[in-house]
Parts: C-alpha cells; structure tokens; sequence
C-alpha cells in the first residue's frame, strides 16, 4: 500500500469500525442483472434537439423503471444525447459516456465540450445522458422553487470553522435531509450507482449494441466500474479515468476522502514548487515560501472573510470559497497561473484587484442543481456515520494528515449523516466483488498527481478490477490528457489495442509553461 493510502487508513482504522449503516441483505450480481433483464427495452425517437446550444445533436427519452425489483411498475425518462457517426461505413457501433461528480450533466458537458475526438466521431454514433437525479432526467428536488433552492445553498456553507458554524451546519444538514424527502421522497432510494449502471445497459440494448463500449472518468469511472461488475460479459471496452477506487468508495467511505484529501496536498504542494520555480511574472504567488504563505493566507480567512481592494467595488472573500477556488484551479495544470494570481491578489487585501478576484471565484462556484443531485447520489451510495455530535472529531483525524483539505472533503457529505435512507435500507446496493470479467480489458488512465483521485488509489483500483492495463499521465490534474494517453484511448476504444504494461504518458507540457 503506498503512503498516503497506508496513513489514511492508520489514522482512520478505529473510527471505520463505527457503525455508520444499518445492516441490510446486500444484491447479488445474478440478482441485479435479473431485475434489469426483465425491464422492456427503451424506445429512443430521435430527433434533433431543440434546446439551445444543442442543435447539433439528436436528443430522445428513455423511459426506465423507477424502481428495477418491479420493472413494470412507476418510470421515469432518462435525457438522451447523440452525434451519429460521421463514417456510417466504417460505424462500429454506439460509444457511451458520462459525466462525473457525482452530479454533473452528461448533456450540460455534451453542449460545452463536445462528446470526443474527430478519430471517435468517425467510427462511433457518440451517445451521454443525464443520469436518473441530475438535469433533465428526474432532477431531484428538495425545494418548492428555485429561489427556496438558492436561498439555502447561499447559506449553506460546508467548511465551518467555528462551534458556531458548525452547529448551523447540522442544523442546515437535517433541513436539507428532511426538505429532499419531502419533495422527493419516491425518487431518493432509487438513484443509487447501481441504478444508473441499470439504465446504461438498457440504453445500449435500445440502441441494438450487443456489447458496450464507454468511457467516463472521475465519478464515471465508477459507473464503468459498477456496470463491469454486473455485466461483464456485455462489455465490448471500458476506459475509465481518474479513477475512483471501488471498494473504498463504497464500504470505508471515511478513508476514501481522507485518500482525496491527501492527494489534494500533494498536488497544492506540487504547485507550490513549481510556481516558485516559474517564479514572477509567470506565477504572480511566487516569492518566498509559497506552501507557507499560502497556509498563512488560509490562517487569516479561517479568522473571517478578506476584503479585496476598498469602497464600492470591494469584494469580501470567504474561506469557503477560497478554498474551493483552490481545489477546481488545481485540477487542470492550465489554471494554476489563474491559481497564482487568485493567491497574489487576496493576500493583497485592500491593495488588491477586486475585479480580478471576483472573475476568478465566479467561474468556481458549484451549482445549486449539482450540490442537490451530488448529495442524493452519494448518500445513497456510501457509508457514512449518522451521529451528528462525531463529525467534528472526524474533521480532525482526517486533518491530522491533510491539514488544508480535511473538512473540504469530509463536510459537504455531512447531510448523509441526516439522511433519510429506506427503512430496510438500499437492497440493490452492490458491495462486490469487483472483478472485471470481460473479454478485452478496461483500459485505465490516471494523472501521477491528480488533486481529487490520486495515483495511489488508482493502482489500487488496478488491483481491485483485476482485468485492466493502467497508464499514468505523467503530469498533473484531475480527468486531464495529453496527446499520448488520447492515442492510446482512442486506439484502445476503435482497434481494442492495449498499450503495453506499465506504460508511462509525458505531459504535453509543464505548469506555467
């Protein structure tokens, strides 16, 4: 076990004995794969989409079971998306994805980055969805409307940093735990990753593939992971990156995000070395100790919140969404001058650009709409403690080995310890094994400091799956490429052409460069 994985798990080894569920009669694969086999095929009429910023794409609706233990009863529609292929003669087949979080929009991500390569368009009708909770599939609600919705999201604020903020933290959990059941009580015992990994394989049998192929990473690559499991023998390829370790997502919940937060250190530290090495005016931070500063900068705003610059256009910083700032300009290498400039200019205080900060933290924020779907999906998914009253002393032994991230990825799945799981818990909820009986194996990609899903836990996961080759990206970020692990995807998904074993992608090129 590598050192991070090995100190997660040391610190955290008593507290994981807690009971954090109640027991329930966990699924069999067999058991699963029955339910979703006697489910009718979805009917998909495509027709191009009307909405904006989609029209280059043919949208349908899935109609799925609600609930797979009775497949002929209550539906719901799953938003469908397709590019068709632009060689029809050299078609393979359907390549599905999705998008990551848990709770971002496999369409939202369709409209603003595209679906793939031009080599994929080619050979490939290139087809996401919104997964069942998130967008225009069943999103969930726990509100009346949108503004009762963005009132407590602008409240809720999950990096306390008081007894005080703490308390209204609880309290704002059990209001969100008690408002979702209220507003979608029917829909929150359904949207567990089994579930989704149930739609995706009526999806491919109502496009006529007779085996998948997909690809997703961070959160998706635990969909891949999940529909691998179940239904390994309809794998036709599976290119899963940055990667989410399966076992420790579902059953050591705590240590999972204690792995997160380690990996976060790293690679701030990593940022850190290199700005100073790029030095200023490439890193606008660099000067000095940069780590140290940075820590120190966290120090004040842990105080309460730095005004940046003076009089009307003074903007208020708060640690909360400094530190998230922090976290999103990590995962991609092209932001960290951004990064840089946000450190330069809040330590600056009143002397400081509060333009420039305010550009850069409103490009960050997380959405309402996400936030609600990511919490729904998730606690149905993991394992966490339901005593209020033993966060805080979580907080603190996941911060005995991540001082700057801890809280940051512990605290916002605090609303699980609230939530209202089914009486006789989640009975389709899958726990393993995890063994990737396909034909061809998955093909698995992770950066060597990844922010959020570090190599640790990917080697990890490589292990776990079993039936699987993994690239490192030599280089930085979170679900980032490079030329080389692009080639290797895309001849991995058209020609089913492994790399070799152990092979190493560069960068294509270096932070501040």
């Amino acid at each position: 076990m590598r050192r991070g994985a090995l100190l997660a798990t040391t610190l955290l080894a008593g507290l994981l004995l807690t009971p954090t569920a109640p027991a329930t009669a966990e699924a069999t694969a067999t058991e699963l794969v029955a339910q979703a086999d006697a489910a009718p095929t979805p009917i998909l009429n495509w027709a191009t989409c009307t909405e904006p910023g989609l029209d280059r794409f043919q949208c349908a609706t899935a109609r799925v079971p609600l609930d797979y233990a009775k497949p002929d009863g209550a539906t719901l529609d799953l938003a469908v998306v397709r590019q068709p292929a632009t060689d029809s003669d050299r078609r393979i087949g359907t390549l599905f994805s999705a998008a990551g979080g848990p709770g971002g929009s496999g369409i939202d991500a369709a409209r603003d980055i595209g679906l793939g390569s031009p080599e994929l368009a080619q050979r490939f009708d290139l087809v996401t969805f919104d997964q069942r909770g998130i967008g225009r599939s069943a999103q969930v609600r726990c509100f009346a409307d949108t503004a009762a919705q963005e009132d407590f999201w602008s409240r809720y604020a999950p990096l306390p940093t008081s007894q005080r903020q703490y308390d209204d933290l609880e309290r704002l959990s059990r209001e969100l735990a008690d408002s979702c059941a209220a507003h979608s009580g029917e829909l929150l015992p359904h949207l567990t990753t089994v579930d989704a990994a149930r739609d995706l394989d009526l999806l491919r049998r109502a496009v006529g593939d007779a085996a998948l192929t997909y690809a997703g990473g961070s959160y998706a690559s635990y969909l891949g992971e999940m529909y691998g499991a179940l239904f390994g023998e309809r794998v036709r390829a599976l290119r899963l990156g940055a990667m989410i370790e399966p076992v420790g997502y579902t059953e050591y919940t705590l240590t999972s995000l204690a792995e997160a937060a380690i990996g976060t250190e790293q690679v701030l530290t990593e940022f850190a070395r290199l700005c100073a090495e790029a030095g200023s005016p490439r890193c606008a931070f660099a000067g000095g100790e940069v780590r140290a500063r940075n820590l120190a900068l966290l120090d004040r705003l842990r105080e309460g919140p730095i005004t940046v610059g003076s009089g009307d256009a003074a903007r208020p910083v708060t640690y909360a969404e400094f530190l998230h700032a922090q976290v999103f300009l990590l995962y991609d290498p092209e932001y960290w001058p951004t990064l840089g400039t946000l450190l330069a200019e809040v330590d600056r205080g009143a002397d400081g650009d509060p333009g420039t900060v305010a550009a850069i933290l409103d490009t960050t924020p997380l959405t309402a709409a996400f936030m609600t779907s990511f919490t729904a999906i998730t606690c149905a998914d993991v394992r966490l403690p339901k005593d209020p009253g033993l966060w805080p002393t979580l907080a603190r032994v996941i911060e005995s080995a991540a001082p700057t991230f801890g809280s940051y990825w512990l605290y916002p799945v605090q609303a699980c310890g609230a939530w209202h799981s089914p009486a006789d818990g989640y009975p389709q909820r899958y726990t393993g094994p995890w063994t990737l009986n396909t034909d061809t194996p998955a093909l698995l990609t992770n950066a060597r400091f990844d922010p959020a899903t570090p190599l640790f836990r990917a080697e990890h996961a490589h292990q776990i799956v079993g039936n699987a080759r993994l690239v490192v990206l030599d280089g930085y970020g979170h679900t980032t490429s490079s030329t080389c692990t692009r080639e290797l995807g895309d001849a991995y998904l058209i020609d089913l052409t492994l790399p070799a074993p152990g092979t190493t992608c560069p960068a294509d090129r270096a932070p501040f460069t």
